[in-house]
């Protein structure tokens, strides 16, 4: 599996996880997450499943990742095989490294499901 490295923001000198990024730094992220989008509010993907087994299985493990985390996004299970992801630093209000720090996870997971 390809590892994906995802810029993270220098604050004074120094790299900081929860750093603000600019609609700049989103779309410069975004062109290494395949399928992800953005409203520069949230960053968020579609996944399809096969079937309900599969979706809710995949809302699982991410709600369990997110939680080890700390950082939790927006899930959104519908029409019984659609997961919607939405992912933002909630405390920040803004899409921060690790929003893309997550979104890489998510993949990972989606990939495995």
């Amino acid at each position: 599996m390809k590892v994906i490295l995802i810029m993270m923001k220098k604050t004074k000198g120094r790299r900081h996880k929860l750093s603000i990024y600019t609609n700049n730094e989103i779309d410069k992220n975004l062109e290494i997450l395949s399928g992800w989008e953005t409203d520069y509010k949230t960053i968020y993907k579609n996944f399809l499943f096969a079937n309900f087994n599969d979706a809710t299985g995949f809302v699982l493990k991410v709600g369990f990742t997110a939680e080890k985390l700390d950082h939790h996004p927006d899930i959104l299970l519908h029409s019984w095989n659609n997961v919607k992801i939405n992912i933002s630093t909630h405390s920040k209000n803004a899409i921060t490294f690790k929003d893309f720090e997550l979104a890489q996870i998510i993949e990972k997971i989606s990939l495995s499901s």
